[in-house]
């Protein structure tokens, strides 16, 4: 949804990417643009900055927020503009990290759907509702300790809120968040209609009530409520959220690619507008040097952004047994440390964590890989799940086609064997003297469903185009 804030910022960022004395001038003004204290170690923050795990990631945070950067309530005026009503929550309906790899200008994005089922303090829950755990919880602690300003308890609140969406994106991705960006309704109304719209393009003509939605199939320019209404419809889409996931990242590629045109870049009155917007609307984490940025970013394409969506087990996951009516979506915390690693290099087995030290059976044991099907990269997404579970030696190749899949083994390592077939979902297993001493074969077939089958997230359906922000790709 409002995941804007980011590329923003980093559009921004390619917007000056020519080193205009004007460019460099204006981005000096979003030194007031609102802050936080979001990331820890912030003082360590250097120019040019190369993170030790290889990238530097953002996180862009959209919140469901009626309220300015500061917390101040929108007038109904502005409310009934943006086609929204008075009531929001603390919930964030758009999570996407940008991953920079060190030294390269290849920027790739990754969605995690909002309602992701994850371990959280406080107990499981949807990956969204973190934001609110940690406000309510940090507002509850500063009035348990005596503090009666309202004003002081409000920011603490927001700041532990951003503080905890971060810690839970990085605990189900393994991604070290360095930089933090937050947008709400507001921010992303006001910046669409600064630099004239977006180009997007829909399948088929839709309308929905509750968003506000009305727009004919085929491509389009939106902005302003419009644009609002795009990135937050999910009701009468056929995919649901991730109809809605595809939406907010075809927005934000053609955002990203509007800003570094040279329709922006070279009128000063939208550069003006965009920073202007920015500065009204968007709160970073109090360490981001935007003019380091800038320099570090400098030869980033138009089309330098892929997007792609974390891998899911099962978007229909019956979470409570209590309550069978209640779904999320289920995740393999595993598959997306693998998968987000993949984005920054080539796809490989994580070394294994420290409760499966060298000496452990299966960091002794080489598990080969084979793919039997037609999904590309499924062989070496699959050895980074057993790869972050101890098995340490994996090996990836193909295979001849396959329907089903299979574990085999030697009759020394049945147990093991038994492992990783229940680590990938329940496959069949096969004990077989045939198979080399020491090692364990996974044949993957046409059908296989379990951990990291999903890959570049698994949401699309089939035949769904990448998006990235070279053009423009039509979608429901």
């Amino acid at each position: 949804m409002h995941a804007l804030g980011k590329i923003i910022i980093a559009g921004l960022a390619l917007v000056v990417f020519g080193g205009t004395a004007y460019g460099y001038a204006n981005l000096r003004a979003l030194d007031d643009v609102t802050r936080d204290s979001v990331i820890d170690g912030e003082d360590d923050a250097q120019p040019g900055e190369q993170p030790a795990d290889g990238s530097l990631d953002i996180l862009l945070v959209g919140r469901d927020a009626r309220t300015d950067p500061q917390g101040r309530p929108l007038s109904p005026d502005l409310l009934r503009e943006l086609r929204v009503g008075p009531n929001g929550d603390d919930l964030t309906d758009t999570l996407i990290v940008l991953r920079i790899p060190n030294g390269t200008k290849a920027v790739k994005a990754f969605s995690v759907p909002r309602d992701s089922y994850v371990s959280m303090p406080g107990g499981k829950g949807k990956i969204n509702a973190a934001f609110g755990r940690g406000k309510a919880g940090e507002a509850k602690r500063l009035r348990d300790a005596g503090e009666t300003d309202k004003a002081k308890i409000d920011q603490g609140a927001l700041t532990a809120a951003r503080r905890a969406t971060r810690q839970a994106v990085e605990d189900l991705t393994g991604v070290k968040i360095d930089h933090y960006a937050e947008v709400n309704l507001l921010s992303f109304s006001e910046i669409s209609k600064a630099i004239g719209g977006v180009d997007v393009c829909l399948n088929e003509a839709t309308k929905d009530r509750n968003s506000g939605a009305d727009f004919p199939a085929g491509p389009q320019k939106i902005q302003g409520a419009d644009a609002l209404a795009f990135v937050r419809q999910r009701d009468n889409l056929r995919g649901g959220d991730f109809d809605r996931v595809r939406r907010q990242q075809v927005f934000l590629a053609g955002l990203a690619r509007q800003v570094m045109s040279a329709g922006t870049i070279a009128d000063p009155g939208k550069l003006s507008d965009l920073i202007d917007a920015v500065k009204r609307s968007v709160v970073l984490d109090s360490s981001w040097n935007l003019l380091d940025f800038v320099a570090q970013m400098r030869g980033v394409s138009g089309g330098g952004i892929q997007f792609e969506t974390i891998p899911v087990v099962n978007r229909d996951y019956r979470y409570d047994p209590a309550n069978p009516r209640a779904t999320a979506v289920q995740v393999d915390p595993a598959a997306v440390k693998a998968f987000a690693a993949s984005l920054i290099g080539p796809a490989a087995a994580p070394s294994a964590p420290a409760s499966a030290p060298a000496s452990s059976p299966a960091a002794a044991v080489t598990v080969d890989v084979a793919n039997a099907g037609p999904k590309t990269g499924l062989a070496g997404r699959v050895a980074g799940v057993l790869g972050e579970h101890g098995f340490a030696k994996v090996t990836t190749g193909n295979t001849g086609s396959r329907r089903t899949s299979l574990v085999r083994f030697g009759p020394d390592l049945a147990r093991q064997g038994g492992e990783v077939a229940k680590l990938l979902g329940g496959l069949t297993t096969q004990e077989s003297s045939s198979v080399p001493a020491g090692h364990i074969e996974v044949v993957l077939g046409t059908v296989y469903s379990g951990p990291g089958a999903a890959g570049g997230g698994g949401a699309p359906a089939a035949g769904d185009e990448p998006i990235t922000s070279g053009g423009v790709v039509c979608v429901n």
